[in-house]
């Protein structure tokens, strides 16, 4: 490129109306000159050829993806992973903000991630490494999407539940069990307090445990133990599929008694989750396979907030996490802001319920509590709930007793004095 060509890919901000742009961050490791490299990502991404040859017109002042800021961070001596084929060349870490005009494909996320997380954004000459950390949507962008047909608020009042945190429990052992055994093992944890039951994410509509037996008996149980504790409950179940069955699994699951359901949302794709919402009377709830390989690096992919943000925007109702702790291996601080990118305002969408997940149980629940700064969120054990060696039931109520604990400000080792149930889990 030119000095003239590089020239068309920045702008002000001050110069644009934002309101037709998207706002995206990335980090960038720019070889050679910055400034054209960053050009062809913005060219890249959006008009790429900007004129027809022999034709005097010129697509970049209104379709083209501008460059509105950008900061070189170092000087680095080599790329932070190895990238076969990169250019050779002075090398800079680079942040740098992008108003992308999303005129260019409208109101659509698979089109929306082909612009902005596309092959034109990880394979433009001269950036062999690229993070997208950020995006934010205009209010105008926004209106144009239903987001969250239940949210925390919805959620909160299915279960008469209020002031405190949502009590999920993943059902174990999570593959394996006979459909008898899993409504069982479901219906103990709800007696104990529980007040969501789910399918883990792997289990699926298999020949052992179809959707069709399997919330048949999780939906009887389910009003039997709401008959039993007075207390409204929710069977959360995974109607993950090939996209051309969800609708039809969603129908069995809802017929029979699931008042929620499980999306593993970026396998399926955010279109087939707002196809869905589109669909449903009851809240979705999505689970989080294949996003830490687009995650996980530091300074490759996309920053989980991002990925975040668009399932609340293509319409869950609750999002689960990685959580805090070792188990999960994302930084405390990128926990808080996926918690946090449920919670803020986002134009007229409602709030996703942020469900931070990992190897938790009683023992765990102050300390994601603290952490998350509100009641706002789920509490997802596993082993916690169903490994309990007074059992299901007992494991429910050591939760609810951790919370009680909580509440009233003591410890849980004087809480647990009179409290067998959480005796054992402290002991254990």
């Amino acid at each position: 490129m030119n000095a003239e060509d590089i020239k068309g890919f920045f702008a002000d901000r001050d110069q644009l109306n934002m309101a037709d742009y998207l706002e995206l961050e990335y980090y960038l490791e720019c070889v050679g000159d910055i400034r054209t490299a960053l050009a062809h990502f913005c060219s890249e991404q959006s008009t790429a050829q900007w004129s027809r040859v022999g034709f005097d017109e010129d697509f970049r002042e209104h379709y083209g993806a501008k460059v509105i800021s950008w900061q070189v961070l170092e000087e680095l001596s080599e790329l932070s992973y190895p990238v076969e084929h990169a250019a050779v060349g002075k090398i800079h870490a680079c942040r740098v903000r992008i108003a992308h005009p999303h005129g260019n494909f409208g109101p659509k996320l698979p089109n929306l991630i082909t612009a902005v997380c596309g092959e034109g954004t990880y394979f433009t000459p001269g950036i062999p490494l690229v993070k997208m950390l950020d995006i934010s949507f205009p209010d105008s962008y926004l209106a144009q999407f239903e987001g969250p047909k239940f949210g925390i608020e919805g959620i909160r009042d299915m279960l008469g539940a209020y002031n405190r945190p949502i009590f999920f429990g993943v059902v174990k052992p999570n593959i394996g069990l006979q459909p008898e055994h899993f409504a069982e093992i479901a219906y103990q944890s709800w007696l104990g307090g529980l007040d969501i039951a789910k399918d883990d994410e792997m289990l699926a509509d298999v020949a052992w445990s179809t959707t069709q037996r399997r919330t048949e008996l999780l939906g009887k149980a389910r009003v039997e133990a709401e008959k039993q504790t007075g207390d409204k409950k929710i069977y959360l179940a995974n109607i993950t599929d090939e996209v051309d069955k969800m609708v039809e699994q969603h129908d069995i699951a809802v017929a029979n008694g699931a008042n929620a359901l499980l999306i593993n949302a970026f396998p399926v794709g955010l279109s087939a989750v707002r196809m869905l919402r589109k669909h449903t009377k009851v809240p979705l709830i999505g689970h989080f396979p294949f996003i830490a390989a687009f995650a996980r690096l530091e300074k490759y992919g996309v920053h989980s907030k991002v990925i975040t943000k668009l399932q609340r925007l293509a319409g869950l109702d609750a999002i689960i996490m990685p959580g805090f702790g070792n188990r999960m291996m994302t930084p405390e601080q990128e926990v808080c802001e996926n918690i946090e990118e449920c919670l803020a305002d986002m134009g007229s969408l409602k709030r996703s319920l942020p469900v931070p997940g990992g190897s938790d149980s009683a023992l765990t629940l102050e300390l994601v509590y603290r952490k998350v700064g509100s009641v706002d969120f789920g509490f997802v054990p596993g082993r916690g709930i169903f490994g309990h060696p007074m059992g299901p039931k007992a494991g429910a109520s050591s939760i609810r007793q951790a919370w009680e604990a909580i509440e009233k400000g003591v410890s849980l080792d004087s809480y647990a004095e009179t409290r067998p149930e959480l005796r054992a889990m402290l002991d254990k």
